[in-house]
């Protein structure tokens, strides 16, 4: 009986203290929490009201916590920006970034540099410094709910410093929109890059398939999928609702807008509307025949050029790089030495932080471990010129992220002239790439294994044959121009904006 006590009496205390923690938070959920936004609603009110009885120009804000990183999402916030202050040149536009080490002049010249992006007008930072609540690495478990819920944290912070009339958040934080529409009373909108959960994920968990989402111990584990799987439907669930305060949501595919309309189901509000990829420009570098590439390895030549396979995307790890780096493993085992010492893998890309850049350091690692050091170079942070240079070099470009959203890196690469390589999914496949003879622009791939083959089978092709696609490429690449999203940014967007309040 003695045993038994000292048993029972830890499990009585153990669930004492769980029913008190249940009960705060049932009181702060059913009590405190609905006070606090009743006040904050009160307090916001007036302050717009206050706003309101002064002549203002409208404001609008976009919530962009990595403004300074220079990647295809950062691109589709300057060119957005630039066209609402083309459009309406009154309107005054605030810009909610956590980069708290970057000046607003070092913003706009990184912009310049690395985008070629200039703004009419100057815009207004806000700087947040809670941006550490929306850092994956703050979470190791649960990661998506722990991100969603700070940044309702980060959401606050921005609300309290400055009250903008129109709200988009343009990185993907659906749970700051309740915030902005229903606290702040402002009109809120969106640009979706990706949606943070979807079914694919869902069926990839269900499948007990291990990726850098779904790692091995839960892959194996029946009881731990199972569980996983409560949690992403039970998100997917709170996610639809966050999603649905949006007024207008703005997709960049229809891969996205396919999943977004899933689960946050206002079809009538959502514009697939591409996001920008510098397509006049790119398409301005010559393509390069390679005739001379053909003849040096017949005669032997080895001063003659390399031929350049590029690689162009962030430093993250759905982008997959490991997956490029076996594949050329497998593409050794294809091709003679001869050949393989004229090929070079170039990965051109962004870090955000250490977490990226350790990334980079593990690849080199792989590169080594492969055997491919003397194959594969790393182009981090370059600017834009380097960008179009190792374009201009280049022949064929790679892309193996799986269910990429859109693809600018693929678009941007086919402009160029490039012969793309990307992953049979998402907004490649379902946007970008037609593999069908005679009007061929690009090739699929789901592995390593089919990766190589298609680089194989476009190294064998005839320089004619190869001159073909990359022109089909550089012609198809029109719709995801600069100009067409503008026009797609502005038309979705027109409801926010009324005109006479433009009028200089």
């Amino acid at each position: 009986m003695a045993c038994l006590s000292c048993i029972m009496d830890p499990l009585w205390i153990a669930i004492k203290v769980l029913t008190i923690l249940m009960l705060i938070l049932l009181c702060i959920l059913t009590v405190v929490l609905p006070i606090m936004i009743v006040t904050s609603r009160k307090r916001f009110r007036k302050k717009r009201e206050l706003e309101n009885s002064q002549e203002k120009p409208i404001s609008v804000a976009f919530f962009h916590p990595y403004c300074n990183t220079g990647a295809g999402g950062e691109r589709v916030l300057w060119c957005a920006i630039r066209a609402v202050q083309t459009m309406y040149p009154t309107c005054k536009v605030v810009i909610y970034t956590g980069d708290l080490e970057a000046s607003p002049d070092e913003i706009i010249n990184r912009v310049k540099q690395r985008l070629e992006i200039e703004l009419p007008r100057p815009v207004e930072f806000i700087y947040l410094h809670q941006r550490g609540w929306v850092e994956a690495e703050n979470y190791p478990t649960f990661t998506m709910l722990g991100q969603s819920l700070g940044s309702l944290v980060l959401g606050m912070e921005a609300l309290n410093a400055f009250l903008p009339d129109v709200y988009l958040d343009t990185m993907g934080y659906s749970f700051t929109m309740p915030l902005f529409r229903y606290i702040g009373g402002c009109r809120v909108g969106c640009y979706t890059h990706y949606p943070t959960i979807s079914t694919d994920m869902l069926r990839r968990v269900s499948s007990r398939t291990a990726q850098y989402n779904n790692c091995h111990s839960v892959a194996r584990s029946p009881f731990l999928t199972g569980g996983k799987i409560i949690y992403y439907k039970f998100f997917a669930w709170v996610y639809g609702i966050m999603g649905r305060c949006a007024e207008i949501v703005m997709v960049n595919s229809s891969w996205t807008e396919e999943h977004i309309n899933s689960i946050w189901n206002i079809p009538l509000k959502t514009h697939c509307v591409y996001p920008p990829c510098d397509t006049e420009e790119l398409k301005k570098i010559p393509i390069n025949d390679d005739e001379d590439f053909v003849a040096s390895l017949q005669s032997g030549d080895k001063e003659k050029k390399l031929i350049k396979i590029v690689s162009v995307g962030q430093f993250r790890p759905e982008k997959d790089h490991p997956l490029q780096l076996r594949a050329m493993y497998q593409l050794r085992q294809c091709v003679s030495e001869e050949l393989w010492d004229r090929i070079c893998l170039v990965f051109v890309g962004s870090c955000r932080g250490a977490a990226d850049e350790a990334r980079v350091k593990d690849m080199k690692d792989l590169c080594r471990h492969l055997s491919l050091e003397n194959n594969v170079e790393f182009r981090v942070n370059v600017p834009y010129e380097d960008l179009k240079k190792e374009l201009q070099e280049g022949t064929i470009g790679l892309h193996a992220m799986w269910n990429e959203h859109f693809g600018i890196g693929v678009v941007e690469c086919m402009a160029a002239g490039l012969i793309m390589v990307a992953h049979r999914s998402g907004g490649p496949q379902m946007d970008i790439i037609i593999e069908e003879e005679g009007s061929r622009n690009g090739f699929l791939a789901a592995d390593e294994n089919e990766f190589a083959i298609a680089i194989v089978k476009i190294l064998r092709m005839s320089p004619r044959d190869r001159r073909t696609i990359r022109e089909a490429a550089r012609s198809s690449v029109d719709r995801f121009s600069v100009k067409e999203f503008e026009k797609g940014f502005l038309r979705s967007t027109a409801p926010f904006f009324v005109p006479s309040l433009f009028q200089s």
